[in-house]
């Protein structure tokens, strides 16, 4: 059993293994058969769960095939809620991204690879996942902002973020683009060289 299990009483066990169980199936079977030709009928079915149980874990189809992103993002929130922001808000965010995905199952990064070139080829994921974003940058101000000692400046505070958003945009992009090359440590290094040159980019001629 997972040491993330372990702890937790019976009944929340059963209902986590459910969730994973939905989203590990749902990307198999979106992936082997097609995001348009699997139903959510043909995953509930896969898994033995009813359409009820599904809506208990997730909104949507295209909430469950973006299942990877979510499970970081929601980790990544839960742990910045409970950080007292020191220093530069943007370094602060991007330790806080690193330790995020440290702490993320072993097979997350495989996941997410895979949910990312799903995304590719299905519009309404790449609609969906952009809304996410949306969703979640106005998140991470407003959990940001409740932190103490945090910058609450009104334009500064939101611009910092939208920044961090951009750079783990474009690392993510970039890894994805190479298959997931290095695996995890990859990506880790990208996001790490991706936000070392933003303060280049911010000078750069055009």
């Amino acid at each position: 059993m997972s040491d993330d299990l372990r702890d937790l009483p019976l009944r929340e066990r059963k209902k986590l293994r459910t969730h994973r169980a939905l989203a590990e199936t749902a990307l198999l079977l979106f992936t082997e058969h097609g995001y348009d030709a699997t139903t959510l009928d043909d995953l509930c079915d896969a898994v033995e769960v009813s359409k009820r149980t599904f809506f208990r874990n997730y909104r949507s189809k295209e909430d469950v095939a973006l299942a990877a992103d979510s499970d970081l993002w929601s980790a990544y929130l839960d742990y910045v809620a409970t950080l007292k922001m020191d220093g530069p808000l943007l370094e602060a965010l991007r330790l806080a991204l690193g330790t995020t995905l440290t702490a993320m199952d072993p097979d997350w990064d495989r996941r997410f690879l895979a949910t990312r070139e799903l995304s590719e080829t299905v519009p309404a994921l790449q609609a969906h996942s952009l809304g996410y974003c949306q969703d979640t940058t106005r998140a991470l101000v407003k959990t940001v902002n409740g932190s103490a000692g945090a910058d609450t400046d009104e334009v500064r505070l939101p611009l910092t973020v939208e920044i961090f958003v951009a750079a783990w945009r474009t690392a993510s992009l970039h890894w994805t683009a190479q298959g997931g090359r290095g695996g995890r440590d990859g990506l880790m290094k990208l996001v790490e060289e991706t936000f070392a040159k933003i303060p280049a980019a911010l000078t750069s001629s055009a």
